[in-house]
């Protein structure tokens, strides 16, 4: 599940809770509807903090010539954020 399940939940508990003017007997159409924008909710809020929090890599390699001693020198250099 991600953002867009969580924003069709919402939109679908929207429509039962406040569009739909329909009476059964045995399950109250307006309470499926506000837990299904309270699951949406919850749903679209973990999958941002999932998708803020995956691993950034930044990997930069270089290569030269060491001036002082006329060798080659290659560089690499890797940065990993974690929050």
């Amino acid at each position: 599940m991600g953002v867009g399940s969580g924003i069709f939940l919402v939109v679908v508990g929207a429509i039962l809770a406040f569009a739909l003017n329909v009476q059964v007997s045995w399950i109250d159409v307006a309470l499926v509807g506000y837990i299904l924008m309270g699951a949406g909710v919850v749903v679209f809020v973990l999958s941002l903090i999932f998708m803020l929090r995956r691993r950034r890599t930044t990997t930069v390699s270089r290569g030269g010539i060491d001036p002082a001693t006329g060798e080659r020198v290659q560089e690499k250099r890797t940065r990993s954020d974690d929050f």
